[in-house]
């Protein structure tokens, strides 16, 4: 008995039973051969037993499952990492992938066992590193503010008889610094004062805040310090306004352009602009 399991590749494990007995002799004309155990399909072997008294060979090979292990290399990704670096200190920010991560491979051993064709095992042996994965790196810094431009005069009276706006006829002797500053928008009800106040809406120059005329500018600039945006160049004012107020997180690299609404303001929010300053 034992031989022609062992022929057939037919291992029988502790808690299984076979009858007759691995020590039995087994001919043509035997009767019947039974094993039993979790690796045998149970419902195919009592079907045999039931239809006929003698079971063969073939039929107790067909009812077995056999188990097969195979060992199996899989190649898998091995997904990049994102590392921020914040150098900034302040709210004005700009983010700037400095490296592009990649993913890397990785060929990955396992030990499989499959019964009928369906996997019911996997255990994993090891794994070997076929390419690193570079980390994707983003940088945080602070906005920089271009260096100021002295403009040419050529270019100060272009400027000045393209625009139609008698803030641009104040100025036309003047030649303006450009520069690039950050822009962001504000109007009376975010600035902390109820309207029934008697200085809701106006600025540090006492004049009432106006939508396209009014900016707050830092110290640097001078109330009356007149200053013209070609980004708003096709808006009513032509694109021209002038410093009447001040605000406490206005610095001198940045601007605050008020406006009629608060839902206009926080459809502009905030932008780098190129601006030319004319001081009076």
């Amino acid at each position: 008995m034992s031989d022609i399991l062992e022929e057939n590749h037919i291992v029988v494990l502790p808690e299984e039973n076979v009858v007759p007995n691995l020590d039995s002799e087994i001919t043509e004309n035997s009767s019947k051969i039974v094993i039993t155990g979790v690796t045998q399909d149970v419902s195919v072997v009592t079907a045999v037993a039931e239809e006929s008294e003698e079971i063969h060979l073939d039929e107790l090979l067909s009812a077995y499952n056999t188990i097969v292990e195979k060992i199996e290399v899989i190649e898998e990704e091995i997904p990049y990492e994102t590392i921020t670096k914040d150098t900034s200190n302040s709210s004005s920010t700009n983010t700037k992938v400095i490296q592009d991560g990649v993913n890397g491979l990785k060929n990955v051993t396992y030990k499989v066992k499959y019964q009928n064709d369906i996997e019911i095992e996997r255990t994993f042996i090891k794994e070997e590193i076929v390419k690193e994965a570079v980390d994707k790196i983003v940088q945080i810094s602070n906005v920089t503010t271009r260096n100021s431009q002295t403009v040419d005069r050529e270019t100060a009276s272009k400027i000045v008889k393209e625009s139609s706006s008698s803030l641009a006829s104040k100025v036309a002797n003047k030649t303006p610094v450009k520069k690039t500053l950050n822009a962001s928008a504000y109007t009376a009800s975010t600035c902390g004062k109820s309207p029934s106040s008697p200085s809701y809406g106006i600025t540090s120059s006492g004049a009432k805040a106006t939508a396209w005329y009014t900016v707050a500018a830092g110290k640097g600039y001078e109330i009356g310090t007149i200053i013209y945006i070609p980004y708003f160049k096709n808006k009513p004012n032509g694109g021209w306004f002038v410093v009447q107020d001040r605000g406490g997180a206005i610095s001198n690299n940045k601007l605050d352009i008020y406006m009629s609404t608060y839902n206009e303001c926080i459809k502009f929010g905030r932008r780098n602009l190129e601006c030319y300053i004319y001081e009076m």
